[in-house]
């Protein structure tokens, strides 16, 4: 999960800066993002897939200032 455009990333900015005085004058803008990592008991892809989206619109991700994507493995 990464914030939005348009929404402050004070973290990100702390890090952008802090790679910019360690040497690396290249790095620019910095969005800072989550991970989340779930193992499901559910062998259909379309249905793991339709609860995963659940999970995340009602507690793992506030989709009013952050994206969210879903990978499924395995």
């Amino acid at each position: 999960m990464t914030l939005k455009n348009g929404v402050l990333d004070p973290q990100g900015k702390a890090i952008g800066h802090s790679l910019n005085r360690l040497g690396f004058p290249e790095v620019g803008d910095v969005r800072q993002g989550k991970f989340i990592e779930l193992e499901l008991a559910e062998t259909d892809k379309a249905k793991a897939k339709a609860r995963l989206e659940d999970m995340c619109k009602k507690l793992l991700a506030n989709t009013v200032i952050e994206n969210y994507s879903i990978e499924l493995v395995g």
